[in-house]
């Protein structure tokens, strides 16, 4: 009986000996497959703020499953070393190529402007600078108000838009959004990106008129034909739009349908006053014919 029991509690522990090898056979296997598919990935060990040049210190290596690595990725420290940043990048986020200025890039504003553009930087005041909410990174127009050297049709100033969709870089000396609501509201100067005719036409208007920055949609891509306006056109008057839901898009807005004007007929008072004319009375005649009778009119 003895043996019996020693025998079960024998075979017992063979089988959960081998299910137990078994089944750290399998988390081996599987662990070395998934190891085999993972790549060391740099990624941010702290928040990397754009334009500045990223240290040793700032950057440690992660393993990354090959099917889920971003495309641009770095595997090595040294490669990243002097590199700048042309965006924030998070901590634990990945540090890809497209993140990154060119090698050889100079820290600070350089490293944002891309190629083919310039940096330009305009005088604002509370007005001008929409009250400190021109951060960068935010997309505007500029107005200009000028007074035309034509003076023969005598018209006065006129204010026109003179550029449209243009990126703010910074914001006094900052190029990234300040966090403090008071620093941005004491800015004094506003950089914009532009291009080299842009900047031409941005010189002139800020020479000879005055600015004025109109805040726009950062989804809003459209370019708008306007003629400008002078005094005359401005005491014309306007009609009343409604007002769009914020952040809505111009085809999501309701269409505004223009009223057609009266038009002004000329009326013809003579045939108003003027009496109809009364028919000319005819003579009757009474004729009598054996015992029938008839009237017979003339003219």
């Amino acid at each position: 009986m003895r043996n019996k029991r020693f025998f079960i509690v024998l075979v017992g522990a063979l089988v959960f000996g081998v299910l137990a090898a078994v089944s750290v056979s399998r988390y081996l296997s599987n662990t070395q497959a998934f190891a085999k598919g993972l790549n060391k990935v740099a990624v941010a060990k702290v928040a990397i703020p754009l334009g500045t040049k990223i240290i040793p210190e700032q950057v440690m290596m992660v393993q990354f499953p090959k099917e889920s690595m971003p495309d641009g990725t770095f595997d090595n420290v040294d490669k990243l070393t002097g590199r700048v940043a042309v965006v924030n990048i998070a901590a634990r986020e990945p540090i890809t190529d497209s993140r990154l200025a060119p090698e050889g890039t100079a820290a600070g504003l350089s490293a944002v402007i891309p190629e083919g553009y310039r940096a330009m930087t305009v005088k604002v005041d509370d007005v001008v600078g929409i009250s400190g909410f021109i951060m960068p990174g935010t997309l505007v127009d500029v107005v200009v108000v000028i007074t035309p050297e034509d003076t023969t049709n005598a018209r006065g100033p006129i204010s026109k838009i003179v550029l449209q969709n243009i990126k703010v870089l910074a914001n006094g000396q900052n190029i990234d959004k300040p966090e403090n609501q008071r620093d941005a509201n004491s800015v004094k100067a506003v950089t914009l990106q532009v291009t080299p005719e842009e900047a031409e036409k941005l010189a002139l208007a800020s020479s000879e008129g005055r600015l004025q920055l109109v805040m726009r949609n950062s989804i809003d891509q459209g370019d708008e034909e306007t003629k400008g306006v002078n005094k005359q056109t401005l005491l014309g008057g306007d009609r009343a739009t409604p007002i769009p839901e914020p952040g809505s898009l111009k085809s999501e807005q309701p269409k505004v349908e223009s009223k057609p004007r009266p038009v002004q007929r000329r009326v013809n008072t003579e045939s108003e006053t003027k009496p109809a004319a009364q028919p000319t009375p005819r003579t009757t005649v009474e004729v009598i014919e054996g015992a029938k009778k008839r009237n017979v009119d003339f003219p």
